[in-house]
C-alpha cells in the first residue's frame, strides 16, 4: 500500500507542478504584461469562455514546469534504486520527456480550463470555489491526457485521485495563508 501511495504521488508530480505554476507566475511583476487570456476575451451565451485567469502565460509556464519535473524524475529514476523500488510501474528511462511533460501539463491545465468553462456557464464567479470540481479537474485531465502513453491499473488511478485531491486541498490552504490564493478552498 505504501508503494501505491508513493507511486501515485510520484507519477502525477509533473501535472501537479504544471497546475501550480500559473499561480506563481501570475504574481511575478515582470511577467504581468503577458497576461493574454486563452479565450481571447470571447464569450459564449453572454459569459466568458474560460475567464481572465486562464492565460497563455499560465499554460506555457505549466508546460515548462511539467516538462522540467518529468525530466528531473527521469534523472532521479535512473540514479536512485529507492525511487525505482516504488516507481517501477513505469519505465521512466524510456518516456519521451518532450511529449509526456507537455501532455501532463496540457491535461492538467486543460481540465482546469474545461472546468472553468462550466463554472462560468453556471454563474460561479471567478475565484469562487466549486467543490469538488475545482480540486479534481486537473487530476482527471492529466490522467486522461497521459493514458495513451502510460496505462495504469484502476487502483493506481483511484489512489491518484484520492491523494492528489488531498494534496490540492492542502496546497490551496497553504497558498491562501501565503497570500497566493484568494480563498482557502
Amino acid at each position: 500500500m505504501l508503494n501505491d501511495i508513493l507511486f501515485a504521488l510520484w507519477f502525477f508530480l509533473p501535472a501537479g507542478a504544471a497546475n501550480v505554476m500559473p499561480i506563481f507566475v501570475a504574481k511575478m511583476p515582470f511577467l504581468r504584461k503577458y497576461e493574454a487570456p486563452m479565450d481571447f476575451g470571447k464569450s459564449y451565451r453572454g459569459k466568458r469562455i474560460f475567464g481572465a485567469h486562464k492565460t497563455w502565460r499560465g499554460l506555457i509556464s505549466g508546460i515548462i514546469a511539467g516538462t522540467l519535473t518529468l525530466w528531473l524524475q527521469q534523472y532521479l529514476f535512473t540514479e536512485s534504486s529507492w525511487i525505482r523500488s516504488f516507481a517501477s510501474e513505469v519505465d521512466y528511462s524510456t518516456l519521451p520527456t518532450l511529449l509526456m511533460g507537455p501532455m501532463f501539463a496540457i491535461g492538467a491545465l486543460g481540465g482546469d480550463a474545461i472546468e472553468s468553462f462550466f463554472k462560468r456557464q453556471r454563474g460561479v464567479a471567478p475565484g469562487k470555489g466549486w467543490f469538488p470540481f475545482d480540486q479534481t479537474d486537473f487530476i482527471i485531465g492529466g490522467a486522461i491526457a497521459t493514458m495513451p502513453f502510460v496505462s495504469l491499473s484502476i487502483w493506481h488511478y483511484v489512489w491518484l485521485l484520492i491523494l492528489w485531491l488531498g494534496v490540492h486541498v492542502l496546497s490551496t490552504i497553504i497558498g491562501y495563508f501565503l497570500k497566493l490564493k484568494d480563498s482557502p478552498i
